[in-house]
């Protein structure tokens, strides 16, 4: 077992099988592969387009592009790729990436490190809830607050580039093995949560990386190898717009600094090296201003991935076709190369440097107390090697210990317990009293009993279940568990800490069964409990025979609560509906503050205002059979085809007419709310049907770099260097500025809407939610659309019984259009039509409708689903 994503997990692995095992990366795979179904094209879009041409990025690249023109061709290519993951096999540097420098010119080597969650594998940091937790609080607000205490984590301990957010995976797949580390499996809440975090993160100087782009949506078979290319998922680009690059979207309109490639291809062009994805939506439509980098040692290719718009290749080294421990480089010396002689232009190096020097100066990274990286990736030592892939290195301070923690548990208690989704509660059995004998069960309830940290990289799914496995995870600093916490409050508990159901006494009236279970994915870098990254082998069942403990507490006690940590849906059928089973709550991935959080809520003191952010239906079948896990017996590349289109999650449930358990969104509270008073206008005129042509692109200050082929000398090494062994020496219609056409986010109606908690013992928040009905396809152009779609959704303060508040929502142009394929255009499909704006507390509680045509609203209205 090992990670992809950086090299702390290969110590330990033998050449040989480093080389076999089919996750690994190399620019030898095989050409064999099934063909790529016809309709779905990946076309070439060159050359790649120069970034600083957007405003918010002028100062940035003017003082880029200033100090890009002092580089010799060796500074710049220096700054394009890292120093490299072999000379790490053992022992890692102090970055899970570390770029080149140009200490010339004043250009330092950046620190790039993992994870979404949290500053990985070191110490003195705070373990967030993961992505999906985030998304089941449906707040704004504590998307951004997580997002502004990770920014502040990262720097402090000098880091330059955050590998986060993940909007990709999407969760098309509900077995896929990372959909934990993203918000959800609606496009909207995975953009307005990304891009939450991203204006968070880099609010405090750091560099946001949105990844991973795009379509990464299974784990297995996700890379190119010496035996089998990575599969490829084929979309065809009217799904690509309206589900895939949408957070994408929404994060280059939020300023992302980074974007990173995904390993798998789509429609057959690998992700680090597909000009249509880098260079044609990316750089040109999105108008993206900052650096494309790889995902670790997913370059395959030189010439090819420079020319179709990559900008930095991480770790730096590759397997390709040589030994592993040498140092290889698609790039670094070989791009010299490749510009000396031509096969790549001056100009495409020029803005490759100048797009990550850009991105430093837009972060304010250039001030002088910008701090340095100040802890060691792999060890706890205080002391280690400077060099540590060398064969002799000088030692020196490499972990200094900084407590970057500040008052963040706070921040991350509030994110986990807002996440907390009440599904059932039957004749209000929840909260209960302290004094209520509790009996526990599942080792779900504790914290490893062999250390909270004993498993590399979260590889295991041992006591409680806190975030997924693999390069998403972190360290906790410490872990306040479930059964700490109920002891501490409660006056009669007993734990027993097994996954199978003992002998207990007989149960008496008023015994209360608490009964944790989980259910665990991660990277494919690992294979755990004989799933390879996504659940193949538990599929949507609980682990440790959950279902089970579920059943035999069921049938010992009258009363069961079940508690469910789980990185996505689980199937609840073997229980859910058992007279015993009187309360389930999904607290998702709660990190280091699970105890409190859980309980504050099972006690009542905080009323649950978590919502689902993907549906959990009766039976894995109700999915449409392409979105399941796509394995091949064969040495040829795996054709993932969705040919689902739009409809995934509960578009497709919609759409089929089936009724899942609990729908996305669905999240019961212990008081009720009601809305009332909504109201919808109309911000400007009646919307045209193609939004105001792209604004034209000015002159970009890379193009004044100039693109004199330099001489053969500028790629040798300085006099007096000293080399340290194995350490590699350093357009579209609907495009526009960040994002996309500066359109399509013009308001294009602001509704509101009153709730009130009409509960008379209970505070609590109400969510929100706006789904969009559009016309229908007679009526608007023959585009079929979902039902449904969601488009916006807000979270109130805490009301107390009686009190009301208003929330406001907003749609934009881009809300109420499709993506033209024919005219590579967003478009209003029927600008005068009648599209219905529903509110509700879930996708299948919509109570409120107001119409764009009449400007009016209904209450009490029949919902659509």
């Amino acid at each position: 077992m090992f990670n992809m994503e950086s090299p702390s997990g290969l110590r330990g692995l033998t050449l040989l099988s480093l080389l076999l095992l089919p996750s690994l990366a190399s620019a030898a795979a095989l050409d064999l592969r099934d063909p790529v179904p016809a309709g779905y094209a990946s076309p070439p879009y060159y050359p790649a387009p120069y970034g600083g041409w957007v405003s918010d990025w002028s100062s940035a690249y003017g003082k880029a592009v200033a100090l890009v023109s002092r580089m010799t061709v060796a500074e710049k290519v220096n700054i394009t790729a890292g120093t490299g993951m072999y000379m790490q096999l053992f022992f890692q540097g102090r970055c899970v990436g570390n770029s080149g420098s140009a200490p010339r010119v004043g250009f330092p080597q950046l620190c790039l490190q993992d994870g979404p969650l949290g500053v990985r594998t070191t110490d003195n940091i705070t373990a967030f809830p993961a992505g999906i937790t985030t998304g089941a609080t449906w707040s704004k607000d504590l998307m951004h607050q997580r997002g502004v205490a990770m920014g502040e984590e990262f720097r402090g301990k000098g880091v330059n580039f955050y590998l986060g957010p993940s909007v990709g995976a999407l969760g098309r797949q509900p077995r896929g093995g990372r959909n934990w580390e993203g918000f959800g499996s609606d496009p909207v809440l995975q953009a307005v949560a990304g891009a939450a975090t991203i204006k968070g993160v880099q609010e405090q100087g750091v560099i946001s990386t949105l990844k991973h782009y795009i379509a990464n949506e299974q784990e297995i078979y996700r890379m190119y190898n010496p035996l089998q290319q990575a599969y490829s998922a084929n979309i065809d680009d009217r799904t690509l717009h309206e589900l895939y690059l949408w957070p994408f979207a929404e994060g280059v309109r939020a300023g992302t600094g980074a974007v990173m490639t995904a390993y798998n291809a789509v429609n057959g062009s690998a992700c680090s090296q597909n000009a249509y994805l880098i260079n044609g939506v990316l750089k040109d439509e999105l108008g993206f201003q900052g650096l494309v980098m790889t995902d670790w040692l997913a370059q395959i290719s030189g010439v090819a991935s420079a020319l179709a718009g990559l900008d930095m290749s991480m770790p730096g080294d590759t397997f390709g076709n040589n030994i592993p421990l040498l140092g290889y480089s698609n790039w670094m010396y070989e791009l010299t190369r490749s510009v000396l002689n031509g096969s790549v232009p001056v100009d495409r190096l020029n803005d490759m440097a100048t797009r990550v020097v850009a991105a430093w100066y837009k972060m304010g990274q250039d001030a002088a107390d910008y701090p340095l990286p100040n802890f060691s990736s792999n060890t706890a030592d205080r002391v280690g090697p400077l060099y540590p892939g060398a064969l002799i290195s000088p030692s020196g301070v490499v972990n200094e210990y900084v407590n970057v923690q500040a008052n963040h548990k706070t921040v991350a208690k509030q994110v986990a317990q807002e996440a907390i989704t009440l599904l059932k509660n039957d004749n209000s059995f929840l909260p209960i009293t302290t004094s209520a004998p509790l009996f526990v069960f599942g080792t779900d309830a504790q914290a490893d009993s062999n250390g909270i940290n004993s498993c590399t990289d979260k590889t295991c799914n041992r006591g409680l279940l806190g975030m997924g496995w693999g390069s998403g995870s972190a360290n906790y600093p410490y872990l306040d568990d479930p059964i700490s916490s109920l002891k501490r409050k409660a006056a009669n508990v007993t734990y027993y800490n097994t996954d199978s159901f003992p002998t207990v006494a007989a149960a008496k009236t008023g015994d209360v069964a608490i009964v944790f279970i989980s259910s665990d994915s991660g990277e494919n870098s690992y294979t755990v409990e004989n799933n390879h990254g996504d659940r193949d082998a538990s599929g949507l069942s609980a682990w440790h025979n959950g279902d089970a403990l579920v059943q035999k507490a069921a049938a010992a006690y009258s009363n069961v609560v079940v508690v469910v940590h789980t990185v996505g849906p689980i199937i609840m059928e073997p229980w859910i509906n058992l007279p015993s089973v009187k309360s389930v709550l999904v607290a998702h991935l709660p990190g280091q503050e699970a105890g409190d959080s859980l309980t504050e809520v099972l006690f009542g003191q905080v009323s649950p205002s978590g919502h689902l952010p993907y549906s959990i239906p009766v039976s894995e079948s109700d999915y449409p059979a392409s979105v399941s896990i796509k394995t091949s017996p064969t040495l040829s590349q795996i054709q993932d085809t969705y040919s689902e289109g739009l409809y995934i999650d509960y578009r497709h449930l919609n759409k089929a007419g089936v009724k899942p358990r609990f729908a996305f969104g669905h999240g019961l509270s212990y008081t009720s709310f009601s809305f009332s008073n909504a109201t919808i206008s109309r911000t400007g005129g009646q919307l045209s049907s193609t939004p105001p042509a792209r604004p034209a692109k000015p002159v970009s200050p890379v193009a004044a770099i100039s693109t004199s082929l330099p001489a053969a000398a500028d790629a040798y090494y300085p006099t007096g260097f000293n080399k340290i062994w194995r350490y590699l020496s350093r357009g579209p219609r609907g495009g526009g500025a960040s994002g996309g056409n500066p359109a399509l986010w013009d308001v294009a109606y602001t509704l509101s809407v009153t709730v009130t908690n009409k509960g008379t013992t209970a505070s609590g928040k109400a969510v929100a939610q706006a789904y969009v009905q559009f016309p229908a396809a007679s009526s608007n152009g023959g585009f079929d659309t979902p039902v449904i779609q969601l488009r916006d959704f807000a979270k109130s303060a805490t009301l107390a019984p009686g009190k009301s508040a208003t929330l406001q929502l907003q749609l934009t142009r881009k809300d109420v259009s499709v993506w033209d394929t024919k005219t590579q255009n967003w478009i209003v499909p029927s600008p005068g039509g009648r599209y219905g704006v529903w509110i509700g507390q879930a996708s299948d509680d919509l109570s409120v409708v107001c119409y764009t045509d009449t400007l009016a609203c209904v209450i009490g209205a029949q919902s659509p689903v």
